[in-house]
C-alpha cells in the first residue's frame, strides 16, 4: 500500500533511521531506513512529489515540533537531517529533470568571521526537504558574497547564520548592503545568540529558533503570494 510505505518513510525521517546498516535507533536496527524505503517508493511508481510532500516534509515537521517543545535535542535533529539528506539524494534528480518544481531559491551563509555551520547546514537540509533550492555560501561570508549570489537572479530570500555574539554583529552591515541593492529580498537570521529584538534592530524580516520555523515562514509567503 502507498500509504504504508509513505508512513514508514516518515517514521524513519522523524526518528533518524538513515538506512538499513545504521544502528540508530536501536529498536529499528536491521530494518530498512529512509534511503531504501524512498528508493522502493520511487521504483514502485510513487511520484517524487508525493514522497516529498507526504513523507519527507511531514517527517521533518515532527522533528521541528519536538525540538521546539524540548522533547529532543540538537543531536537528534542532526541524525534526522541525515536521514532526510539520504532520501533527498534520490529525490533531487526529479528536481533537475523538472518533474518536481522548486518553490524558489534561497541563499544561506554563515556570516563573516564565523566558521560554525551546524545551524546553517540543518536549515539547508530542512529547506531542501521542503522543496527549496539552496545556494550555500558556506562560512565566513561577507556582504560581497551575498550580493554576488543575489545577482544570480530569482532569489526569494537570504538566510544569515551566526553562533558567536561577536560575529552576529556582522549581520547588521550585511543586511544593510542587501537592503540597499536588493530591497525586495527577504532577510532571515538565526543562531544561538540571536533574538527577535536583534533581528528587528538590523531590519531582518524573520528570526527563528528552529529550521522548521524558517520553512514555515517561507511556505507561508508562497501561499499568500508575498513573493
Amino acid at each position: 500500500m502507498i500509504t504504508d510505505i509513505l508512513s514508514q518513510i516518515k517514521i524513519c525521517i522523524s526518528r533518524g533511521k538513515v538506512d538499513q546498516k545504521s544502528t540508530y535507533p536501536s529498536d529499528l536496527k536491521g530494518q530498512k531506513g529512509a534511503y531504501e524505503l524512498t528508493d522502493e517508493a520511487l521504483n514502485s511508481g510513487i511520484h517524487a512529489k508525493i514522497i516529498l510532500n507526504e513523507a519527507l516534509i511531514p517527517g521533518m515537521e515532527i522533528v521541528g515540533n519536538k525540538f521546539r517543545a524540548g522533547q529532543i535535542y540538537v543531536p537528534d535533529v542532526l541524525i534526522a537531517a541525515k536521514a532526510m539528506k539520504s532520501a533527498m539524494e534520490l529525490i533531487k534528480p526529479y528536481f533537475i529533470s523538472g518533474d518536481v518544481k522548486y518553490r524558489g531559491k534561497v541563499i544561506l551563509g554563515t556570516v563573516a568571521g564565523d566558521l560554525h555551520d551546524i545551524g546553517k547546514n540543518l536549515l539547508k537540509m530542512t529547506l531542501e526537504g521542503g522543496g527549496w533550492e539552496i545556494i550555500d555560501l558556506g562560512v565566513d561570508a561577507g556582504a560581497e558574497k551575498f550580493l554576488t549570489a543575489l545577482g544570480s537572479g530569482d532569489v526569494k530570500a537570504v538566510g544569515l547564520s551566526a553562533l558567536l555574539t561577536t560575529t552576529m554583529l556582522n549581520m547588521g552591515p550585511i543586511a544593510e548592503s542587501i537592503r540597499k541593492f536588493y530591497p525586495d529580498a527577504l532577510i532571515m537570521v538565526g543562531g544561538a545568540p540571536l533574538s527577535d529584538s536583534f533581528a528587528q534592530e538590523i531590519g531582518a524580516d524573520f528570526y527563528g529558533e528552529s529550521p522548521q520555523e524558517a520553512l514555515e515562514f517561507l511556505n507561508e509567503k508562497i501561499e499568500f503570494g508575498k513573493f
